[in-house]
Formats: C-alpha cells, structure tokens, sequence
C-alpha cells in the first residue's frame, strides 16, 4: 500500500532520531558497550522495511535500549509472502526474526518453525489489538506471532451517486433511484475470498466457530445458506448490479456509473486518480437475505512478525520481535510505508486518524470482518468449490429451483474423515 497522505512526523520520531544519532555505528545498526554479551540477530523483512532505513533505525534504537547486549544485526530482504518457504530451506539457518503472513502459520507451527510467544510478549498481542487482529496468530489457544498490518477489504463509493445514508446497507444501495445506465452495486466474488463475506456475514461457518472443528463440517446448506444463495442469485439477476467479470470498476466509475464496489487498499490511488474527493470508502455492508439484517463479514488476514523456534538467541530475538511491533513501531513503520496498525493506540494517533484508508480498514477488521481460516482442509476443499459456487449462481446453473441440492454438494465436498 503506497502512502496516500502527506504526514506529519509525531513528536516522538525526533527522540528516535536522536537515539539513532547516539547509537555507535556498526555494520547494520548500532552497538553497544565493553562488556556487554554477544548477540547476532538475523531478520527477513520486506524491501520496504529494509530499503527505506525503518529497520536500521529500529535496529538502532532497541541496541540503545539494551546496552547489555553487543547486538550485531543482519538485515535481509525476504517479502512475508515469501517467509514460509525461505525458512523451511533450513530452519537452522532461517532469521532469527521473520516477517510473514499469518497463513502461513499452521505450516510453520507443524514444522517447529516457528515459536510460542508467551509472558509479556503474549499478553501485549491480547491487551493492545481486536480480538479479530489477535484471532490471526492464535491456534489452539497459542500465540505465535505479533500483527504489525492489517490485510483485507472494504467498500469503495461514488459520493456522486450514493451518501453516507445509503452506504451502511446494501439492500438500500441496490434501492437508490439512479439512472438507467447506472449499476448500483458490482458483485465480485474474488473466487470466494470476497463472496464467503455473504454466508460468514450470516453466521454461517466451515468447521465450526473456531474453524479447526472438523466434525462440524460446513453448514452453508441450512435454511440461512439457502436464503443467502437466492439472495445472490436475485441480487445478480437484478439489472442493477453488475459482475466484476462483466465490466471494469475503474472504467464504470470514471463515467460516475457505478455506486459501489469492494477491493482492498492496493487499488486506491487507481480510483482515488479517477473520482478524486467523489471517492468514499466505508466499511462493509449489512444485508437482509432472510427478514434479517445481517452484517457482511469479509475475510481478514495480517502480517506478523515470529521468532525462528530454533534461534540460539531466543530471549533477545523475542524481546526484538516485541519492541518491531510494538505501538511506537508500528506508528513508525507507518510514517515511513503506510502499513496500517493493528495497536489500538497507534490507530489513535494524529497520522493514521488522517488517513482514510488507515481508518476504513481499521474499522473493518473491527466490525465486518472474520479471520480467514489458515487449516489445511479448508485450504484444500474451499478455494475450488466456493469458485465454483459463485460461476454458478452467475451463470444460472444454481437457481432457485435447486439452489438446496447445489449446498448440498457444496457442504459435502468438507467432510473430513
């Protein structure tokens, strides 16, 4: 996500700087006195951790913080889409400290990759981020990483088209009197990543509420499943809504036909270019399948940081972890990458409040979103049969008339024996 917004620098970036300055250089970051232990500590970061100086001034401060260590840090680029792969080459000689999607957690963990965080560290995660930020790095009640960003979707608007009195239901956008070559909502279903926001949204479930019971199967094909799925049909049926594989959002909203959409912050500055201040984002919708209202919960994911379960520093390597996403971290890592926060606090602080995107997903992962399940049965069953779902009811071959049978086959495709 690019940085959308000139920011201030908040005060306590000229105390960093400072202690930056302090710092005694040393390859990398700084170093501290005689005397001190001996420590190596190796992090896999992204690029833009690395090639912008964030991590060598984080490097630098958390030396100055612990003068009894004799830090010498190896800062190397590995994208946290890449972590899971590159630690598994070898475990031994993986980062010490890594950055990596939460999704990769359940693959980390079975390998003795990856290690439990607990004391302090452990109660920091719990006590300072939402419950569904948290949720992302806890399996089977262990925590196993810090959330430093959010990564999920949201609604995107005409301002033109749609108002703040509109927005919060999508069965009042699709009522808003528009003109005839006008398309109310675009319907995208992102092979399932956006379009299980509808049956998640309802309280429907696969394994369960915690997601990892698999005797529960997947309960889509319930009267609350059914009434979602006629929903989508008519909703796609309805001659004001358009599919995503239909047309192109950017190129509707340009000529101000489209009311609203869902993406995720990668594609702002491609709508932001074309409808300037007529652009609005909102959290995601409400929606009344069945007489009631329920709220669209769109799957969400972060980016965390982990200590290797190998490290021959473990005490500095987690206590360096923790400081990399701590409140102040994650204010600076937004000044320098606009990552947004998952620390309550610093999703306070006067440059993240000024930034719309910052907050429509902060306010997303607090109140429409649920994790995305990171299992491997769901991983292997959902991804093909929910595309499929969705190109279905597109294309008429799921209709009202065997709508059941369809959930049916659906459900089935998740027994785990």
């Amino acid at each position: 996500m690019k940085k959308f917004l000139e920011l201030r620098a908040p005060a306590f970036l000229i105390f960093m700087a400072f202690l930056v300055a302090a710092a005694a250089p040393l390859s990398g970051c700084g170093q501290a006195g005689a005397g001190a232990a001996n420590v190596i500590l190796k992090t896999w970061a992204p690029a833009n951790q690395i090639e912008k100086g964030t991590m060598e001034k984080m490097c630098a401060m958390f030396q100055a913080a612990h003068p009894q260590w004799n830090i010498r840090f190896v800062n190397e680029i590995v994208g946290e889409d890449n972590a899971l792969t590159e630690v598994l080459k070898d475990v031994t000689e993986a980062a010490d400290v890594f950055f990596f999607a939460n999704d990769q957690i359940e693959d980390l963990r079975h390998s003795g990759a990856i290690a439990r965080l607990g004391g302090p560290t452990e109660e920091m995660v719990h006590a300072t981020m939402p419950d569904t930020v948290v949720d992302t790095v806890v399996v089977d009640g262990k925590t196993y990483g810090i959330p430093f960003t959010h990564n999920t979707f949201f609604m995107y608007y005409d301002k033109t088209l749609l108002d703040e009195g509109d927005i919060g239901s999508l069965d009042a956008i699709m009522a808003k009197p528009t003109a005839a070559n006008v398309y109310n909502f675009m319907f995208n279903p992102a092979g399932g990543w956006m379009g299980g926001a509808f049956y998640y949204g309802a309280g429907l479930t696969i394994y369960g509420e915690d997601q990892v019971s698999y005797e529960e199967g997947c309960n889509w094909n319930s009267e609350t499943g059914v009434a979602v799925t006629k929903y989508l049909i008519d909703l796609l049926q309805n001659s004001k809504c358009v599919h995503a594989d239909d047309a192109s959002p950017n190129e509707l909203a340009r000529e101000n036909r489209l009311g609203a959409w869902f993406d995720g912050a990668w594609n702002y500055d491609l709508y932001k270019d074309v409808l300037g201040d007529d652009l609005g984002l909102a959290p995601l919708p409400t929606f009344s399948p069945d007489g009631n209202t329920y709220q669209l919960r769109g799957f969400y994911g972060s980016k965390a940081i982990g200590v290797n379960a190998q490290t021959r520093f473990m005490e500095q390597a987690v206590a360096f972890a923790a400081f990399l996403g701590s409140e102040a971290m994650q204010v600076l890592r937004f000044e320098e990458s606009a990552q947004v926060p998952t620390n309550r606090e610093a999703g306070k602080t006067e440059a993240v409040l000024s930034d719309e995107v910052a907050v429509v997903i902060m306010q997303e992962a607090e109140i429409a979103s649920v994790m995305q399940p990171t299992n491997a049965n769901f991983g292997a069953n959902y991804w093909a049969n929910a595309g499929a779902l969705f190109t279905e009811i597109k294309n008429g071959s799921t209709n009202h008339d065997n709508v059941r049978e369809k959930l049916e086959t659906f459900a089935n495709a998740f027994v785990v024996d």
